[in-house]
């Protein structure tokens, strides 16, 4: 039961990184360091001072720059690898004691993918907001995914089951949202 719940945790938290990259790093990193989540072994570096400060630099700098309606398009492009290389990490840091095919598995096949749903989902709906409002609806959405992000966040540090099942969700309805948006765009775009 602990194992699926970290598997659970681990692909929340994978997700929480399709939002923000750097959100859930920094404070999964902080949330250790002050002994409120604990890290498989290998990946305690997260809480470490120099890590806190490059992740803590960056969760800022990312914050800011996506309320830049022209530079967070820009961004997705840099923002969706590094979003899945984020959701692998902290998906295999949530497990431990599993062999290390299955960890990496997991963590690639699992965390991975989660964080790109969500990611290309928010790229598709930013696009389309470009589109329509010329970007001016796109600081609102930096917002909510900003939200998004610490919520899931939040809800792993203090409600990890939660945390868990609201992944899930999340992975479901963003996978419904992509299919829905790409049939919308085939519909405005005729072949």
């Amino acid at each position: 039961m602990e194992t699926l719940l970290a598997i659970l945790l681990g692909l929340g938290l994978a997700a929480a990184c399709g939002f923000r990259v750097f959100v859930p790093m920094f404070f999964v990193g902080l949330a250790y360091r002050t002994g409120h989540m604990e890290l498989a072994s290998g990946f305690e570096w997260l809480g470490s001072t120099p890590a806190l400060i490059c992740l803590g630099s960056a969760m800022l700098l990312e914050a800011l720059a996506y309320f830049i309606p022209w530079l967070d398009n820009l961004l997705d492009s840099i923002a969706t690898p590094a979003a899945v290389i984020a959701g692998t990490i902290l998906s295999m840091g949530m497990v431990s004691d599993m062999s290390p095919l299955l960890h990496w598995a997991l963590g690639i096949v699992g965390g991975g993918s989660s964080a790109a749903t969500v990611q290309v989902a928010t790229v598709l709906l930013r696009g389309g907001s470009t589109l329509t409002t010329g970007g001016a609806a796109n600081p609102a959405l930096a917002a909510g995914e900003i939200a998004a992000s610490g919520a899931m966040v939040a809800l792993a540090i203090f409600i990890p089951i939660l945390a868990g099942l609201a992944g899930l969700a999340l992975l479901v309805g963003m996978f419904f949202l992509i299919r829905k948006l790409l049939r919308h765009k085939k519909k405005l775009i005729p072949a």
